[in-house]
């Protein structure tokens, strides 16, 4: 990390203080607003990368980097994508393919140490990980950051010490590693209540919780419904030949012009109910209609994650989660 950071930046911290979606009333101020942040995270960071985990927002955040460096010839950052262990199978196929097809240098973030404990002796999720048998640094980071006194801790990712480890400490190391100074993030204002008073530049500075970077959130002004309105009528579209602007699909097989599941970029995960894709263990569908045809005002996003981790989110958020 430069040792003048952020001294070499030139960002508004207080852009977007006291905002909401309804700030940006139509989709196209939405975009608008994506398209300004972006650029000036490709302009501004020396070692920008984006945080990818193939989901609906993090997709989209990728998908206006892609715009913006094509449009203004700068190019595309890597993406990170942390590997906690406990992703659905259909994440995993989802991630390589787009990889592949947009031609993304992916870095995958993984805390290794738990991974091999896990691996060598065969646990599996909901197993306990002794705490003495883990590194020096994932140690400390449960006992001094986290404050955890238990001699064990469950191998589950939406739990306290197991998302701090798989998820942050995985990221951390990976933004040291790259020598990361700002990440874009897919983050949005209404997902959940620790994230209503984010910024579009977010610094993250304070050496002993995590490398110093920022977190720069392009789609904090978008909620969930005009995540989708985004993606049937620029994404989609745009991305894949054939497919009709507007066309909405009514369900799983609803797809137009023979286009299958692996030419759309959207999770197969969605289209079965899902409307937000955490572990595997801990996520379950929403309904049985796909996530865009749900009831996405009346009901919670994120109803289908466990909520010891989403109850905690606050304090997982100061140190370093997303």
């Amino acid at each position: 990390m430069a040792d003048d950071f952020p001294d070499y930046l030139d960002v508004d911290y207080s852009a977007g203080e006291g905002e909401s979606p309804e700030d940006y009333p139509t989709l196209e101020d939405k975009i608008e607003k994506a398209i300004e942040v972006t650029r000036i995270g490709l302009e501004q960071y020396e070692n920008p990368a984006i945080m990818w985990t193939g989901g609906k927002d993090s997709t989209l955040t990728l998908y206006f980097v892609k715009e913006v460096a094509e449009q203004f010839d700068m190019e595309v950052p890597p993406a990170i994508f942390i590997d906690h262990y406990q992703h659905f199978d259909e994440l995993h196929d989802f991630v390589d393919h787009w990889a592949e097809e947009w031609d993304l240098d992916v870095v995958y973030a993984r805390n290794t140490d738990v991974g091999d404990y896990v691996e060598a002796n065969g646990l599996t999720p909901g197993d306990d990980i002794p705490i003495d048998e883990l590194n020096e640094q994932n140690q400390h980071h449960v006992r001094n950051l986290l404050e955890y006194e238990e001699d064990t801790f469950p191998f589950l990712l939406d739990t306290y010490v197991g998302n701090h480890l798989l998820k942050t400490v995985a990221l951390n190391n990976a933004l040291e590693e790259h020598d990361v100074d700002g990440i874009l993030s897919g983050i949005r204002w209404d997902e959940q209540e620790a994230r209503a008073d984010e910024t579009f530049f977010s610094p993250r500075h304070d050496p002993d919780v995590y490398p110093p970077h920022d977190r720069i959130q392009s789609i904090l002004q978008f909620d969930e419904a005009a995540v989708w309105e985004a993606f049937w009528n620029f994404v989609v579209p745009e991305t894949v030949e054939g497919y009709p602007a507007g066309h909405v699909p009514q369900d799983y097989d609803d797809l137009p012009n023979d286009l299958t599941h692996e030419d759309i970029p959207v999770s197969p995960k969605y289209f079965a109910g899902f409307r937000s894709l955490g572990s595997e263990i801990s996520t379950d569908k929403s309904a049985e209609e796909p996530a865009w045809l749900q009831d996405l005002e009346g009901t919670t996003e994120r109803a289908g994650r466990a909520q010891d981790k989403e109850d905690l989110m606050e304090r997982l958020r100061d140190l370093g989660y997303m």
